[in-house]
């Protein structure tokens, strides 16, 4: 066996492995009960999700699912293998697998995979842009428990972050420019990231000055007023306080500001999916038109462009 033979493994969040509410259900089960998403009283908890959340969530993200569902399935699925089949072609030497925090492919079987290849050296790339422990967290989370029950470790390269990385800026600007050049320049270029509660901010998470790096670049990056580029959160879960603007709220008080025209982007998505197709694209879309807007663009995730494999390609490189 080679001493020293290295392996990339992606891992992305994870998806339901069809879009109905039995899937949905399992899928929102494991991504819940994970205390890096969730930090209640496990007991406590438990109790909400199985009582009420599964029970009345799983039905509606099913259907919400359903109206984003690609031919060859789930879109966050979809990309990402693109996104792995692109990177192993530009890395030809190098095993490439592919693991999902919560479903499948499951990262113990993306682990297996490049163990069987003989990997002494993982290049661990959890596709997260910006660090949140909720995210990137659940991933070393998940990696040290598969590892726990092994009698040899491999070497590990765990990539925590790249919000800052001049490629991925340069990728997000190139992104930005083409929907400008197709759709005009807009009132405001809208900058929306998960959002993660600000509870989690407070006690150490550094994910909000990640993002505010990334968007304090990408002004600075453009050739388009600064002051026209809005940083905003979505995707709010439960009753506490989230970082906030909310994107929602922004997009419904916009245009009686004046502003009738937007471009959107996601730049902590590496891969479009239900929060970038359904709720930004369509559902912030209703929002802004209905509050008065006149014109509406979502810009795509980098997905598998060319830019971004070179930009996983130098992160593992």
């Amino acid at each position: 066996m080679n001493q020293h033979k290295r392996g990339v493994l992606l891992v992305n969040l994870g998806t339901p492995d069809a879009p109905d509410t039995a899937a949905v259900k399992r899928y929102l089960k494991q991504f819940l009960s994970d205390p890096r998403v969730v930090d209640m009283s496990p007991l406590l908890w438990q109790c909400i999700l199985r009582g009420v959340v599964l029970p009345f969530r799983s039905p509606r993200v099913a259907k919400l699912y359903q109206s984003v569902w690609m031919d060859e399935g789930s879109p966050l699925l979809v990309y990402s293998r693109r996104q792995q089949a692109a990177l192993a072609k530009a890395l030809p030497d190098t095993p490439v697998e592919l693991g999902m925090s919560y479903g499948s492919p499951s990262l113990e079987s993306a682990v297996d995979a490049l163990l069987a290849q003989g990997v002494t050296h993982f290049d661990v790339l959890p596709l997260y842009p910006q660090y949140s422990c909720s995210t990137t967290g659940a991933v070393f989370d998940g990696l040290a428990g598969i590892f726990k029950r092994r009698r040899t470790l491999p070497s590990l390269n765990f990539i925590r972050s790249y919000a800052t990385h001049p490629l991925y800026i340069e990728a997000l600007a190139q992104s930005a420019e083409a929907a400008f050049a197709e759709h005009g320049e807009p009132d405001r270029l809208i900058l929306s990231y998960h959002g993660i509660p600000v509870r989690y901010a407070t006690t150490g998470d550094i994910y909000p000055a990640e993002c505010e790096a990334t968007t304090a670049l990408l002004r600075e990056r453009l050739n388009f007023p600064a002051e026209h580029i809005m940083h905003t959160y979505q995707s709010r879960f439960g009753r506490e306080p989230w970082l906030a603007p909310y994107t929602d709220k922004t997009m419904q008080s916009l245009p009686g500001e004046g502003i009738k025209s937007v471009q959107v982007m996601c730049p902590g998505f590496s891969a479009d999916c239900l929060e970038t197709l359904e709720e930004i694209k369509e559902q912030n879309k209703m929002f802004f038109l209905t509050a008065g807007g006149d014109e509406y663009h979502y810009i795509e995730s980098l997905n598998d462009k060319d830019i971004h494999i070179k930009l996983l390609s130098a992160l593992v490189g």
